[in-house]
């Protein structure tokens, strides 16, 4: 039997949107508009997703790699998250999990909180705290991707 592993990790990531708090908390809200922001992204392509967000509510999101990336094209990757609190305009908590074909590889309580800028717009903090197991993935790689995936949410908000 393989040895059994775990790493625990804290990120931290603070942006600056000059959209209005609801504009913001709305691109996590709404399915349609999240997905535009956070699944239509380099090196995977999205298969599916059910979203339900509301306390107790879930997300699953389901995607395939592609071309480029260090795991064979199409291998399966899952993200399944659960919101436990939801205060509108404000803050989003939730757990998640990610898996690579059929071995989950962390499990994450992050929030996001979105603070009226004194500037106007958004103050938004990011806070992951993770659980990384058997090596299959770090804070730096989840670090990039959640970066990647702010920049993402900033190019859609300028539309």
């Amino acid at each position: 039997m393989a040895e059994r592993s775990v790493v625990h990790s804290t990120i931290v990531i603070q942006r600056r949107y000059s959209a209005s708090p609801q504009r913001v908390f709305n691109a996590f809200s709404d399915p349609n508009k999240m997905s535009r922001w956070f699944a239509e992204g380099k090196g995977t392509e999205l298969v599916d997703f059910g979203s339900d967000f509301r306390v107790g509510g879930n997300t699953v999101w389901h995607f395939r790699f592609t071309p480029g990336t260090p795991f064979p094209e199409g291998t399966p990757l899952t993200n399944n998250t659960y919101y436990l609190d939801i205060v509108p305009d404000k803050r989003i908590v939730f757990a998640y999990t990610m898996a690579i074909g059929s071995s989950r590889i962390s499990s994450s309580q992050a929030t996001v909180e979105l603070l009226p800028s004194s500037e106007g717009g958004t103050e938004l903090v990011f806070t992951d705290q993770v659980a990384f197991f058997e090596g299959g993935d770090t804070a730096q790689i989840r670090e990039a991707g959640w970066r990647e995936l702010l920049e993402s949410l900033a190019r859609y908000l300028e539309q």
